[in-house]
């Protein structure tokens, strides 16, 4: 982690879920691990600016955890203890290609009546990373912020199913909309990727950003499209958190330059690419915490020469 951010850098708000995982893949099965959107978006985003945190933890969401957050100075004035309960909890299994993923269990717990109350000091953070809870839950986030902010969220199939109108309603208020590849035609009913992404663009958010995994990931934007690969993993653990550890270190990016003119949004996708490839490498948040920005901005160089014509 860099010893400072630069001069003109802003804050991060990351809201979304603290979670312990158990997981199974091709090559071998978790504990209970460390887990959830903002845990993963959170880390990503604080090797670029500073960060916040909003999230629930229960009774059993110990000190050594908390320390994790404190190692990569993440502002935890918004993390809710809730004694009453224990931690939000999810286990899965990934097939043979780790494309795709069955959900075994899934226990609420605290996370069941989370109210994402934001602390004064975080109504005018000028970045927020929204990560794929509850589309209501979101729309409580927006309507406590008291200044104009870029504003990205994830969504999931699941709020697409159930929650449609809560999400479309959602999209005007967002600067970039994240969602993956599936989740996109879902949506859209268009099984062409360009024409799901343009149509997204027409429901109101200023850009979009589809993820499609081990493929790289589709940027729409009113100035023009940009699409970019994945990094070259050949050591593949854990896929989890990729996505959001992407999005953190995109909005990380944007932070620290205090900018977000479509140059910069193709940049930060660079930038959370090269992020969610060191994610990967390791099961839960454990390559994620061991990396350093000069890692991340050595892959980030690789990448680029990856794709150059000369």
């Amino acid at each position: 982690m860099l010893e400072s951010y630069p001069e003109n850098s802003k804050p991060v708000l990351v809201v979304g879920s603290v979670a312990f995982d158990n997981i199974k893949t091709p090559t071998a099965e978790t504990g209970t691990i460390l887990g959830g959107s903002a845990t993963y978006g959170s880390i990503a985003s604080s090797y670029f600016s500073a960060t916040q945190l909003v999230g629930v933890v229960g009774n059993d969401f110990g000190e050594e955890y908390i320390d994790r957050f404190r190692s990569h100075s993440i502002d935890l004035t918004g993390l809710q203890i809730d004694n009453s309960g224990k931690t939000f909890f999810w286990a899965g299994v990934y097939g043979e290609n780790f494309e795709t993923r069955e959900t075994l269990e899934t226990q609420l717990n605290v996370f069941e009546n989370f109210d994402p109350v934001l602390p004064s000091s975080y109504l005018e953070t000028p970045y927020v990373m929204l990560g794929n809870i509850h589309p209501q839950l979101l729309h409580r986030v927006l309507d406590q912020m008291t200044s104009r902010s870029f504003i990205a969220a994830d969504t999931m199939n699941l709020w697409i199913d159930i929650s449609r109108d809560a999400l479309l309603s959602l999209l005007p208020r967002l600067d970039l909309f994240v969602l993956n590849d599936d989740e996109a035609v879902m949506l859209t009913e268009e099984q062409n990727l360009i024409l799901a992404g343009e149509k997204l663009l027409m429901m109101g958010p200023q850009s979009v950003l589809i993820k499609k995994g081990s493929h790289g990931a589709l940027l729409f934007h009113p100035d023009g499209y940009f699409t970019f690969p994945a990094y070259p993993v050949t050591n593949l653990q854990d896929p989890t958190g990729a996505g959001d550890s992407f999005l953190g270190a995109f909005m990380g990016y944007l932070a620290s330059i205090d900018k977000s003119d479509f140059a910069d949004l193709k940049k930060a996708v660079v930038y959370g690419t090269v992020t969610a490839s060191i994610t990967v490498e390791a099961f839960s948040c454990d390559s994620l915490e061991k990396t350093s920005r000069q890692t991340i901005e050595t892959r980030f160089q690789e990448l680029l020469t990856y794709v150059s014509l000369t």
